[in-house]
């Protein structure tokens, strides 16, 4: 068998709060250095061939995706300003095409039937070709001018997260303006057309200013219109729906402030709707003749407040719907007839649209719940930027229900099927199950879990199963369809997710509970969820795998520490396991705005003590682990590649795994960025690796060596 990639040791001191540690593996953080980038190619080789056996599975489920993937598709087209807008794929193309047509019957959408060219349609963009000659593509925006002449859009190459802007003319396809690079996301155009707004980074990638660009004007015309000096907080720029405003949002973890620009008046200043108050936290929806705050201020859990356009003080916010136990707002969205609220209750998402009535006391008529009938799933507004729409796009899905795409009549309630995600090759959602079930944690607090298994799979403690969890950032890992996660299910697994505090599912509290020095309670609830699987005889107790990525990394390193004998393999994706170091260092990307989630351990002995009880590559046991796969690239900003290339480096040094039987693997993208490969093709490749492992894992195939 191969041998494991060994990394050399190089002594690094870490000395705080009389905690001194000597780090082994610290080098490995440079990558400009060929030493690292040659550990690192070695470990992907050594990954290689300890998986080569898996090549005929990882090209079937490469075959699997592939084939029930519709290639040629198109978008539900959307009308706004005269032209139905939408995005192309097609077969053999690794990313979409930006498309509009223009509008001559508002009743007639192009066809969603053929891969024909709608008449009249123009490329906006081309993915394919801005991607040509680059490993790796991404769009950080792409906004059309008010007039519909020219496309503002935002490229990044690397996965860095850093984009060129470029202004192409619509007509002719010439770029008229590439003069400025290395900006964040968001861009926003004034009314006039002349100016663009977009944002810029600081050194630790926090979008810190917002800037004026006159567009056909060198770079260093450019006017700073807004700066956020406090580390803690981040900004981002919108536009609103009626498109008079441009919107202005810094936020850090626990406090946010929003401004308004007029769109009309590009060169003056921004204006604060209310000043921060720490620990209020604010968005603001332009409402056309008022404004919709959703805030804070009077409950955990958010309420819907309005003002008048001209607000600059929470004194003149008055109650518009006020709060309800047990329920979560999430935001609001504002249009000329009617209003939409997105809340959470039960642990699902929901939606609630209010029509005008000028004549009901506050402006809007009662609301209407749109309803779906299955017992997990999500609901989101869709694609919605006309102001005078009398209908509201929303998606559906569910874990066997594909992405589904309607219209709600803001009148009747009604729904209308526009598209169902096309899954090939005869799919039946009839042929799988989906359930909610509750794990018990060990203060007793029901932890939510949505699986998904197909039809005649029982919970006789013989199956396969996979566990998913993430656990931070009021994140809700919500129930999705995927395509890829069929060739799981097809080989008997059980699929679940646990929806572990730290997230939002079930409301503030459950975000509370799960951070700073409650942070713990994630990764114990994670280890409930799986002991729940396996004593529920969901899946056989040698056949449990788990994976998560980012944060969700975390869980995962800190759940095989607590609970190693639990899982068969497990898959850690761009994973955040040496958080203590990276918290520590504010130069690093993240560290200051996080500090309100997991504490800051440089000012506070309590917190690194807690930090340091549960990074996974601080607490690596001289025991027997998981077969663990860990993931990463090379140019990811939000969690370098040398946190996974650490942690993976003092597994091998302690654990007392036969590296044979249960290997520990670090495989790298070495162009890519947080999201992994960019392209829908390496994309399905990448997934296809990573389900491979986890399928022999749990011994789920003909070929593998692990069968129970």
């Amino acid at each position: 068998m191969p041998t494991p990639p060994r990394a050399k040791q190089v002594e690094t001191v870490r000395d705080h709060h009389g905690d001194r540690v000597v780090d082994p593996y610290e080098w490995l953080r440079d990558k400009s250095d060929p030493e690292v980038i040659a550990h690192l190619e070695a470990e992907n080789a050594y990954a290689e061939a300890m998986t080569a056996h898996l090549e005929p599975l990882r090209e079937a489920i490469f075959e699997e995706i592939r084939s029930r993937t519709q290639e040629t598709d198109l978008s539900v087209p959307v009308a706004y300003r005269g032209w139905w807008y939408y995005a192309r794929t097609f077969e053999g193309k690794q990313y979409a095409t930006q498309c509009r047509a223009p509008v001559s019957d508002p009743a007639q959408r192009p066809s969603l039937d053929d891969g024909a060219a709608p008449a009249g349609e123009q490329v906006l963009l081309d993915g394919n070709a801005e991607a040509e000659g680059h490993e790796f593509f991404s769009l950080g925006a792409l906004e059309v001018s008010d007039d519909g002449a020219r496309v503002a859009y935002a490229v990044d190459v690397e996965g860095d997260e850093r984009f060129a802007l470029r202004v192409k003319d619509i007509d002719t396809g010439e770029v008229v303006d590439d003069a400025v690079e290395d900006i964040g996301y968001g861009l926003v155009w004034s009314l006039d057309g002349r100016y663009l707004f977009y944002t810029r980074v600081d050194d630790a990638w926090r979008p810190h200013q917002v800037w004026r660009h006159e567009v056909g004007t060198p770079v260093g015309a450019d006017v700073m219109v807004f700066e956020e000096p406090d580390e803690r907080f981040w900004l981002g720029i919108g536009s609103s729906r009626d498109e008079r405003w441009m919107v202005i949002q810094v936020a850090s973890k626990l406090t946010s402030e929003c401004w308004l620009l007029d769109a009309a008046t590009p060169l003056a200043e921004p204006r604060v709707v209310a000043p921060r108050r720490e620990g209020v936290e604010y968005d603001v929806e332009p409402a056309g003749d008022r404004l919709l705050v959703v805030h804070n201020a009077g409950d955990p859990d958010f309420e819907v407040a309005q003002a008048p356009l001209d607000a600059t003080s929470p004194e003149q916010w008055t109650p518009w719907i006020p709060p309800v136990p047990g329920e979560r707002v999430l935001g609001v969205e504002a249009f000329a007839g009617h209003a939409v609220v997105s809340l959470r209750r039960d642990g699902l998402s929901a939606l609630r649209v209010l029509r005008r009535d000028e004549g009901a006391p506050q402006g809007f008529g009662p609301a209407r719940e749109v309803r779906f009938d299955e017992p997990v799933y999500s609901v989101s507004t869709g694609n919605n930027p006309a102001w005078e729409a009398t209908e509201l796009q929303v998606t559906f899905e569910s874990m066997v229900t594909p992405r589904t795409v309607y219209d709600v009549d803001v009148a009747t309630g009604a729904l209308t099927l526009l598209k169902r995600q096309a899954v090939l090759g005869g799919y039946d959602p009839a042929e799988y199950e989906q359930h909610r079930e509750w794990a018990t944690a060990a203060d007793g607090t029901r932890v939510p879990i949505s699986l998904v298994h197909r039809r005649g799979v029982r919970p006789d403690g013989s199956n396969p199963g996979l566990l998913y969890g993430y656990g931070a950032y009021e994140m809700s890992m919500d129930p999705y369809f995927s395509v890829a996660r069929l060739s799981m299910l097809d080989r008997g697994f059980v699929y679940a997710i646990a929806h572990v505090r730290g997230g939002g599912e079930m409301g503030r509290r459950w975000y509370d509970e799960g951070k700073l020095a409650a942070k713990p309670n994630t990764f114990t609830d994670f280890v409930a969820c799986a002991d729940h699987l396996v004593e529920a005889g969901w899946v056989h107790p040698d056949r449990l795998v788990a994976e998560g990525g980012s944060a969700g990394g975390l869980l995962i390193g800190a759940a095989v520490n607590l609970a190693p004998s639990r899982f068969a393999a497990v898959h850690a994706a761009v994973p955040f396991v040496d958080a203590l170091t990276t918290i520590l260092d504010p130069s690093l990307p993240l560290t200051v705005p996080e500090w309100e989630e997991w504490g800051n351990p440089l000012a506070d002995p309590e917190v690194y003590a807690a930090m340091k009880a549960y990074t996974p590559y601080e607490n690596v046991a001289p025991v027997r682990y998981p077969a663990i796969l860990a993931t990463t690239s090379l140019n990811d900003t939000r969690v370098y590649f040398v946190e996974p290339a650490k942690w993976v480096a003092r597994l091998r040094d302690t654990v007392t795994n036969d590296p044979d039987e249960r290997p520990v693997l670090l495989r790298t993208e070495m162009v890519a960025g947080h999201g992994g490969k960019s392209g829908r093709y390496d994309a399905w490749r990448q997934y296809a690796w990573e389900l491979a492992f986890l399928i022999d894992r749990a011994g789920a195939w003909e070929g593998s060596r692990t069968l129970t």
